[in-house]
């Protein structure tokens, strides 16, 4: 999701209330501004020193990259993805929010429109399923009730399937504030785990809770940071998981 302090996403009644039933980071920080090194960050470990939204050929590699050798499963899930590919689509995709269009300087085939979710959740889901909305549903150009009424509608069909059922993870996170504090949330969507975590934690650990419960190497400066995997698998043993 974009640009929305925590204080303001938790006034979303949808947001409000899958805070209160689930788990809340309240300590949870940008890297950095804009979007661009925010979404590097959470998918390398790195912001590469981008400052911009621009378009820059990095280096191979990255989660996806990283995940494919592994053989692990994964897409990516774009809104307004479509046939023109990830270069080029239209509005509301934005290229800048799709950090996999990146590394390498080419779009992976595990990217996709967002319309292949639901299907994807009904069969087969893979390991790893990263959902970007478009430019207005993730509350980069419409408002934050706008946000939330699509998160909504897209949250219960993760939770419904049978895949979150048995020990799944939703995270549910935004690019930056809108306060200028660099503050945001951090959704902890699971069976398994209840109330707040104060943790100091950032996109670097969310990368890091990523790749430890994929059981692949931690790249970049999420080696140094703080995961959840540890508490989630608390969690889940103490609740017979």
């Amino acid at each position: 999701m974009e640009n929305t302090s925590l204080a303001t996403a938790l006034r979303a009644p949808s947001i409000s209330s899958l805070a209160s039933k689930y788990t809340l980071a309240t300590n949870y920080h940008a890297v950095s501004s804009p979007s661009l090194p925010n979404y590097l960050a959470l998918t390398s470990g790195s912001t590469w020193g981008i400052t911009d939204d621009g378009y820059y050929a990095l280096p191979a590699g990255g989660l996806g990259a990283q995940l494919t050798a592994a053989g692990v499963s994964w897409r990516a899930y774009m809104e307004g993805l479509t046939s023109a590919g990830c270069m080029h689509s239209p509005y509301p995709y934005a290229l800048k929010h799709n950090p996999f269009a990146y590394y390498g300087g080419t779009c992976p085939a595990n990217v996709v429109p967002m319309s292949d979710l639901a299907a994807d959740l009904n069969g087969n889901p893979p390991q790893l399923s990263w959902i970007t909305p478009g430019m207005c549903n993730d509350g980069h150009d419409c408002s934050v009730r706008t946000a939330d009424r699509w998160l909504s509608g897209v949250v219960p069909q993760i939770t419904s399937s049978t895949a979150w059922q048995q020990n799944g993870l939703l995270l549910i996170t935004w690019d930056e504030s809108s306060a200028g504090d660099g503050q945001v949330a951090l959704l902890v969507v699971t069976p398994k785990l209840r109330g707040q975590i104060t943790t100091p934690l950032d996109h670097f650990s969310l990368l890091a809770t990523v790749t430890d419960r994929l059981g692949v190497a931690r790249l970049g400066q999420s080696a140094q940071a703080t995961s959840l995997q540890d508490q989630l698998q608390a969690a889940a043993a103490n609740t017979g998981g």
